[in-house]
């Protein structure tokens, strides 16, 4: 090779015509060292030789030669693959339907497989039975009667032994001869062959040689793999780079120059496109040296790194997508947390003076976030009642903590007037049923007088449950009126209970008791039980009890109890 070589193309061209001048400069060189040693006798002897045709394929005997039949059967042995010896049976009108084995060696093509050695003097057709079914006998038979040699007959050879399928892919030559017909087969791949390629396939790799003096191309069916291309046409070094990206030939150039300077690069990542897709391959080269020292072939082993450079940037968008939904999540929780300060307060000092306690708990379906669409509400009003309320507003997330904000402002409000609570429910139904956007809800209010009665409406909200004396029982809902937002125009009505001392009323939304796959009657049988089971305790420890009882899974709604107690 011409040394130093030249700067380092950046494009395809360049690289192209900087191989092609090395590979000519080689073959001049070695040409013409070749020439120089060749005495002139020896080179008219070669060209002698070469000047006369050659056969291949086939055995060819010369007219008049005689070969007897045991010395082509004495050289058997010699064959490193199964071969036969075959003499034709004849029928009655003298077409071939069988052979019959009349030598062999002792090589098996598979290890269940009997060598031919071992079935001389057997039909063809006894020994192998299969060979009718496969084609096998016909190719034999069209051999031996058109003189015409076979060259590698891919045979599926398929033969029933001992009550299992046995199955063999071999490859089968033969050749008339004489009287006789010589056959010779071996596996279509051999166990190395088969790990090979298993190898290959589970590496994601390939190889290729290129012989740069003859330009003779082999490749491995892994590097076909990896470029999709046809087995029988590999690339030329120039034909390779015809797939690299543009901005990887620099990369590509160094290597190959590297080897054709005779050096052993480390390996190198080079992007290809390969029928409209990018692949990613690590590639090693190696010089093979020629009898002068210089690299006469290159030989390039490629490490396919696509699925993996696949998988990674599909890690790295979903660790990216993974980051913006936390951090969605975590603003999200940021402000459902100041919407619950705000809307959700701790009880005031106010409540006791009017001769009650209370205590309230948020149980949100999703773990994470501090507020979704249950809401409560209790608080004195400015003429001593106070007011009482629970609601669940549809979903969950932001937006259901935008209705429910909604819904609880506008209690809020029309609670200062001195309507009683059915006529509020009736004009927030109005308000929920006017808006286009809205979904429905369900909501209890009530207001609690100095005289500890409750006077209350339902707007399709599960009845609350009142523990006295150790017994604990739902309040009447003859008055229930249908969920807000669902009939515009409803009359909600108002009932009302006496609360005695030591009364705890406990309002929930049906998160506490709805559990998918059970009937809800069991939820409110399993609430109350807990109810009861806590009698004598504050409300803070009736609700602490409750929730340690209390489990969900996945897909349960969210969850919210207020509990009042008469002093």
């Amino acid at each position: 090779m011409s040394s130093p070589l030249p700067d380092l193309p950046d494009d395809v061209a360049s690289l192209k015509a900087l191989i092609e001048d090395e590979i000519a400069t080689l073959r001049a060189e070695v040409r013409r060292k070749t020439e120089k040693h060749v005495p002139t006798a020896t080179a008219t002897a070669i060209a002698s030789r070469n000047s006369v045709p050659r056969l291949e394929g086939s055995l060819s005997l010369a007219a008049g030669d005689d070969v007897p039949d045991a010395r082509l059967a004495a050289g058997l042995p010699a064959i490193p693959v199964s071969a036969a010896l075959l003499t034709p049976v004849r029928n009655d009108s003298g077409a071939i339907e069988d052979f019959v084995i009349s030598a062999g060696n002792q090589v098996r093509s598979s290890e269940w497989l009997e060598a031919p050695g071992r079935q001389v003097g057997q039909r063809f057709l006894q020994a192998r039975p299969g060979a009718a079914t496969s084609g096998l006998l016909a190719a034999l038979t069209e051999v031996f009667t058109t003189g015409k040699s076979l060259n590698a007959l891919s045979v599926d050879y398929t033969e029933e032994r001992h009550g299992r399928l046995r199955r063999a892919p071999l490859l089968y030559y033969a050749a008339s001869c004489g009287d006789q017909l010589l056959t010779t087969w071996r596996p279509a791949r051999s166990q190395t062959e088969l790990l090979t390629l298993d190898a290959q396939h589970i590496a994601s790799m390939g190889w290729g040689h290129w012989d740069l003096l003859s330009g003779g191309v082999s490749w491995s069916e892994g590097l076909h793999r990896i470029f999709r291309t046809d087995p029988h046409m590999p690339w030329s070094l120039t034909e390779l780079c015809d797939a690299v990206l543009p901005m990887e030939v620099p990369a590509l150039a160094e290597l190959i120059t590297a080897v054709l300077a005779g050096e052993e690069p480390a390996w190198t990542r080079v992007r290809f496109q390969v029928l409209g897709e990018v692949r990613t391959l690590d590639l090693l080269g190696r010089p093979v040296a020629g009898t002068d020292g210089r690299p006469w072939a290159v030989h390039i082993v490629a490490r396919d790194l696509t699925p993996q450079m696949r998988s990674r940037r599909r890690l790295v968008e979903t660790q990216r997508e993974s980051e913006r939904l936390r951090q969605q999540a975590a603003a999200e929780r940021r402000i459902a947390s100041v919407l619950r300060e705000a809307l959700l307060p701790t009880h005031s000092r106010e409540l006791a003076e009017q001769g009650l306690t209370v205590a309230a708990a948020y149980l949100p379906a999703e773990p994470d976030a501090a507020v979704g669409g249950d809401w409560y509400k209790c608080r004195p009003l400015p003429d001593g009642r106070v007011l009482v309320a629970i609601g669940d507003a549809v979903g969950h997330g932001l937006d259901a903590v935008a209705r429910m904000a909604q819904q609880r402002h506008a209690l809020a409000g029309l609670a200062q007037t001195s309507a009683s609570p059915g006529e509020v429910t009736t004009w927030l139904n109005e308000l929920v049923c006017s808006d286009p956007d809205a979904l429905t809800a369900t909501m209890i209010t009530g207001r609690i007088d100095r005289n500890h009665v409750l006077r209350w409406a339902c707007a399709g909200h599960p009845a609350p449950l009142l523990r006295r004396a150790g017994e604990v029982s739902p309040l009447p809902v003859d008055h229930l009126g249908p969920l807000l937002g669902l009939m515009p125009g409803f009359p909600y009505e108002t009932a009302s209970v006496q609360l005695q001392s030591g009364d705890l009323l406990l309002l929930f939304t049906d998160g506490v008791v709805e559990r998918r796959g059970e009937d809800i009657g069991e939820g409110m049988d399993r609430l109350a039980r807990s109810l009861a089971e806590n009698a004598g305790r504050s409300p803070a420890e009736t609700l602490e009890r409750i929730i340690a009882d209390y489990t969900r899974s996945a897909h349960d709604d969210d969850a919210c109890l207020l509990a009042v107690q008469v002093n």
